[in-house]
Formats: structure tokens, sequence, C-alpha cells
């Protein structure tokens, strides 16, 4: 297994660097043959390894074709200088942090539940996910999935019981990236304070965050750093999957601890997501950052879309399709027919599709928008879009739970997680979701002093 781990050669995921590279506007079709030809060669091939280098570097040279009609700098001052006018929000005043904790608690809750209820069907297709639901009973979802289920059913939806996030294998939530980069962020601010820099982030995941416990850009952004590759060219070199979902992720902690003021949650959240992302991929996290920090304050969905888009380029790609789906919202449809649209947009077979930025982003608005604000609802939209389940339902659930807050939550969704959360960061291990809660709270006072 060791020689056949993903993400950690330069040919690992080469196959997407095209499609990419052509989103960003670039000219590839002299390419075609070439990463064709490379990518038929067998991976032992350290040959395959340096013909897949030469090609990035190549492609990375190359200048967006005259007339691409997005604007996408990567670097913080270009990104605000970019931004459309802002959004007005409430700011919590420091004699109000202590009610926070409530607010807070909800969001981690939220999280962990969302995430729980979509990790099991993580990497399923849209129709394998609804016929078990239907099969079940459960669609639209009103409970987590299990794998007690009748054999005819496991067979036909190839449910294994290996996988210990069944409802029926939990006793707490799982490990997942979804809340160690989480936890992660909680590290970054109590070690290195406000003034945290991309440096430092990259400093805590080497010595908090086992490389195998990373995915697709942070793994290779984890590669870049170990070999004195460092942000933000960490988060450009021989990365393909600088756009994905990863940062995007990652985003939470920063909202946590600023609300009522996105742009400095977006700030947070560049300084982060610059070491594995550029563009889109960094303004994933910089979006779901800001609506989290306007989570805390308005209970109002599209105001707090409105601080999202409010911090990020209003020319880039995540914007356009962001305000598509606001557009779908007004039009009437219902969620059903949403989540069918952006199917029709992107292909869920398309691993860069699957797991990009923007489409899963989608997602998270739809369940936002078309959830109104009931958190079961909102966390069933979220799972039943497909593309990266567990990574929608969990930002899905964080910003509806900050919304809500704790008490608010149906106990149905919070009481199986036994207010426990499992780590693969160092220092962590099986933790009280409750305590990481009092841990944000007390973080947010520090560093608003």
């Amino acid at each position: 297994m060791l020689r056949e781990q993903s993400w950690l050669k330069p040919a690992s995921g080469f196959e997407f660097e095209l499609e990419q590279a052509e989103e960003e506007g670039k000219d590839i079709t002299s390419y075609n043959s070439r990463v064709k030809e490379i990518l038929s060669m067998d991976d032992s091939n350290c040959e395959k390894q340096k013909l897949a280098e030469a090609v990035y570097d190549e492609i990375r040279k190359q200048s967006a074709k005259p007339g691409y009609y997005y604007y996408e700098p990567s670097d913080l001052y270009g990104i605000k200088a970019a931004r459309p006018e802002p959004v007005s929000l409430d700011k919590y005043e420091a004699s109000e942090i202590e009610s926070y904790y409530d607010k807070v608690y909800g969001a981690w809750l939220g999280r962990c539940a969302g995430c729980l209820l979509g990790k099991p069907v993580e990497g399923w297709h849209r129709a394998r996910i609804t016929g078990l639901l239907r099969k079940t009973g459960n669609y639209p979802v009103n409970f987590y999935m299990s794998s007690d289920i009748p054999w005819e059913l496991k067979e036909k939806y190839e449910v294994s019981d290996r996988s210990g996030s069944w409802i029926n294998k939990v006793g707490f939530m799982p490990e997942d990236d979804d809340t160690n980069y989480t936890l992660i962020g909680l590290k970054i601010l109590q070690r290195y304070g406000k003034g945290f820099t991309p440096d430092d982030v990259a400093e805590c995941w080497l010595e908090n965050l086992p490389v195998l416990h990373m995915c697709t850009a942070e793994r290779v952004a984890y590669r870049n750093l170990v070999n004195c590759v460092y942000p933000p060219e960490s988060a450009y070199f021989r990365n393909p999957f600088r756009e994905w979902i990863g940062a995007q992720i990652r985003a939470d902690f920063f909202g946590y601890v600023t609300p009522g003021n996105a742009e400095l949650g977006a700030e947070y959240a560049w300084r982060d997501a610059s070491i594995s992302h550029v563009k889109n991929g960094i303004y994933g996290e910089m979006f779901v950052a800001a609506m989290l920090s306007a989570a805390a304050v308005t209970g109002n969905i599209e105001e707090i879309i409105e601080a999202g888009l409010s911090q990020i380029p209003s020319k880039c790609r995540l914007a356009e399709k962001i305000k598509l789906v606001s557009d779908w919202k007004r039009e009437g449809i219902t969620w059903e027919e949403a989540l069918d649209r952006i199917h029709q947009l992107y292909d869920e077979k398309n691993g860069h599709h699957w797991c990009h930025t923007i489409s899963n982003a989608m997602i998270v608005c739809t369940a936002l928008l078309f959830g109104e604000t009931d958190f079961e609802k909102s966390i069933s939209i979220a799972v039943l879009g497909a593309l990266d389940t567990d990574c929608n339902g969990a930002t899905t659930g964080s910003i509806i739970g900050m919304l809500l807050g704790a008490k608010a939550l149906p106990e149905k969704w919070t009481a199986p997680l036994n207010d426990q959360l499992k780590s693969g960061v160092d220092g962590f291990g099986l933790v009280k979701i409750s305590e990481m809660a009092s841990r944000t709270v007390d973080t947010m006072r520090k560093i608003n002093i």
C-alpha cells in the first residue's frame, strides 16, 4: 500500500491538470496528446514523473487567453481590491462573549452531525444514495444511515459493514479530515495568536498532522513543504488539485472566532488556504468563514450568503455560480430541481467536478437556501446533493448550527455523537465537543482583547 498512496507523486492526479488549467483560461490544446502519452506510462517509471513535472511547469507559465472574463487573484491585497461592497453586520461586544458559547457549541455539533450523515456515502453517486434512502424509508432524510438493513439491499447498494461511520457502528464522531482541520484551526490560534501567518499554518500541519491523514491538494502541499517549497509556492507547485474543496472544509474555526466580523474571518481563512490552494480554492474557504461570521449575528440566510460573497472577487467563477443558486431560489423551483441543475452543470463521474470547490459550494448554498434554517432539512439536502457528501453536510451543519445554537438542535441528531469527537491531530485524541466549544470561546476572548 505504501507505494500506491495517492497524491504523493507528480503524476498522481495529473489527468486533472488540463481541466484545471482550461478553467483558468489557458490554452491547453497542444498538451492533450503529451498528457495522454504520459498517463499511459507505468507508474513505476521514473521518467513518467519527470515528464509530468515538465508539463506542470510549462502550463504554469502560461497566461489566460485574451478575452478571459474572470478576474481571480490569489494574493490578499488583490482579492480585497476585487471584492464588491461589504455587507454591514452587527458585531459581538466583549460583554456578549459568554452568551456566544451556545452558538459555537451548536456549530461544532452541527459540523459533526452533518459530516456523520454524509460520511458513509462519500464517493457514492446521487442515484445510489437516493435509491438506498428510498428503499429504507429515509427519503427525505429523517435520521442517520445504518448498515443494519436487509441483505438484498446491502448487496444491491454495496453497503459494507467495514465502514465505521454507519450510525449502528458509532458511539462518537469518528475521525474525519473535515473535523481534523477545525481542530487544527484551534491549535493555530492558540499557539500563534491572531497574527498567525501562512508559514505558521504550514508549520502546524507538519508538527501535528500526519501526511496520510490529508487528501488531494493538502497532501501535495505537504509534499512541497517537506521539500522546502514554501507558501504561497506550496499551493501552486505541481498541484492539479489547487481549486478542489480541501481549503473550503478548513474554514470553520476562523468563522467561529470572528462573530460579526466577516472580513477578519475571511482574512484568517486566506492565511490558511494560501498554503495549498489558489483562486477559487482560496475563495471557497474565505466564503465559508465569512458566512459563519455572519451566521453568529443574523438568522437571515440570504444575508449570510451575501456576507460570504462580499469577501471574494465579484468577477470570479465561484461568485457567479453562487449567485445562480440564489436566482434559482427566487425562481421558485424545488430543492430537488436545484440539485438536478447542479448535476447538469457538473458530472459526478468526473473526479475534478466531484471534488471541486465550486460544485460543492453550490450544493451547500442550495442546502442553506432551500433548507430554510431547518437543521434536518438543510443537512439532508446537502447530502442528497451527492458529490463530496461529508464535506457538504459538515459545512451546512456548521452554519445552521451556528445560526440556531446548540439548544435548538434536534436531540436525535446530536445525541448519537455522545459529545465526543475522535481526532487525528496530535494532542487531541478523543475529545469532548463541548470542551472544544469552550476552548473556541476562550480563544476568541483572547484574540479580541
